[in-house]
């Protein structure tokens, strides 16, 4: 397994993370998500059978060292804060420790959040409050075990003005979905394009560039400064990788920190913004070796998470009525009555009944599956409730006959709307 924390004495808990301010950006739809994100914000969404996406985000600044963090929210919220009201409170306020919720509130003008910097911008008297000497600013949309520590020191190393983290991406991907940083050998940022037509790639290494995390550590004066600025700009779009950065490299001394595992190698890190690439990050999970590691007690990923019995496997007779799960992973709660998993997730609460099959797939949470179902290469939305003898991912003309929303490499996702059942819209 190669998860960049690979130690205790890889942890760099020190005065520059209890100094420092950590902002979540947990506002977007992510709309590439579909209908998953009809009823709830991408951070919200569940992922690795027990979590949301924004877990893994806090529970690095925790294990970091960073305890004093800002969420700011915006699209249909109201299923991310429940989970934060209900998984995140209880960081000691005694100690200077908090988790605050900051939605779109109008606190400047009569606008709502125009952009990854303006969010920020309209929470700077609440930023002053808290007079940290550095604020981290991090996506909330990501999957990924990061010590926020070693980006500080070594922000505070280069006396760099804003510190941006990047890690190696496939060029042709970059110019889709990410900001391509080019720089000189002491790491610092020479040149920054928001998705380029034509990425360049790191010398010598013509088939990769240099992707932007959508994670930057800035000096806290020199963040006012900045958002001040972009918000007196009509031209802006309020963007940090758009306006902010690209602005910083031109003028600041604005360095790279590339991310990498304990042996130097490029660490994990997901982005899982498209139903395929969800679905593809949380089948990785059940590999043998998974990169991944949800077993670490080292580094721990934290959740709210329901008290539940184990999950349970019945039956086991001749003519296939057989409780079993192969290369599968199985959450709190759930029962195989008599059904036969393989190489799937299930969340917690799932219950698949008699003769059933589940062939890599994703169930998410109060998911049930009717008996003698066979279900291939799904997304089975939150509270989905399938019939007896219902077949999914064998025939996709047929599933999208039926409303399923079939994706680019043969996802089939699959929501209580689209089985004309009543939505758990705040689930």
């Amino acid at each position: 397994m190669t998860d960049v924390i690979s130690s205790e004495d890889a942890r760099f808990v020190s005065r520059l993370t209890r100094q420092s301010l950590a902002l979540v950006l947990a506002g977007g739809r992510g709309s590439r998500l579909c209908e998953l994100t009809d009823w709830r914000a991408k951070p919200a969404v569940a992922f690795g059978g027990k979590f949301r996406i924004i877990d893994f985000a806090l529970s690095n600044c925790v294990n970091s060292g960073i305890r004093r963090i800002g969420v700011l929210t915006q699209y249909k919220a109201h299923s991310l804060i429940r989970h934060l009201v209900r998984g995140w409170s209880n960081l000691r306020s005694e100690l200077g420790e908090f988790l605050e919720i900051l939605p779109a509130s109008q606190r400047v003008d009569e606008a709502w959040y125009k952009g990854t910097a303006d969010a920020v911008y309209q929470n700077l008297d609440i930023i002053r409050t808290h007079r940290p000497e550095y604020v981290v600013v991090l996506g909330g949309d990501h999957v990924y075990k990061m010590d926020y520590g070693l980006m500080l020191a070594e922000h505070v190393s280069n006396q760099a003005d804003v510190t941006v983290g990047c890690i190696e991406v496939p060029v042709g991907e970059a110019s889709k979905a990410y900001g391509v940083a080019v720089i000189e050998e002491d790491g610092r940022i020479r040149d920054f394009e928001e998705k380029p037509e034509h990425p360049t790639p790191i010398p010598g290494q013509d088939e990769l560039c240099l992707g932007s995390m959508g994670i930057y550590v800035f000096n806290t004066r020199f963040l006012y400064e900045r958002l001040i600025g972009d918000a007196d700009d009509p031209s802006s779009k309020h963007d940090f990788g758009g306006d902010i950065i690209p602005d910083c490299v031109q003028r600041y001394r604005t360095f790279a920190y590339r991310f990498r595992d304990a042996e130097g190698n490029r660490a994990y890190w997901r982005d899982v913004g498209t139903l395929d690439s969800y679905w593809s990050a949380n089948m990785e999970l059940v590999d043998v070796v998974p990169e991944l590691n949800l077993y670490d007690q080292v580094w721990p990923i934290l959740t709210d998470q329901a008290q539940l019995p184990p999950a349970k496997f019945v039956f086991d007779e001749d003519d296939g009525r057989r409780g079993q799960a192969i290369d599968s992973m199985v959450s709190g709660g759930c029962v195989l009555s008599g059904a036969t998993v393989r190489r799937s997730l299930l969340f917690s609460n799932v219950r698949v009944e008699a003769r059933t099959r589940l062939t890599e797939t994703v169930a998410l949470p109060d998911v049930t599956v009717g008996p003698e179902c066979d279900i291939h290469r799904a997304i089975l939305d939150r509270g989905c409730s399938v019939v007896a003898g219902t077949v999914i991912g064998r025939d996709h003309d047929a599933d999208r006959a039926r409303g399923f929303r079939v994706t680019p490499a043969g996802i089939v996702l699959v929501t209580p709307d689209m089985l004309g059942q009543q939505l758990h819209i705040f689930r």
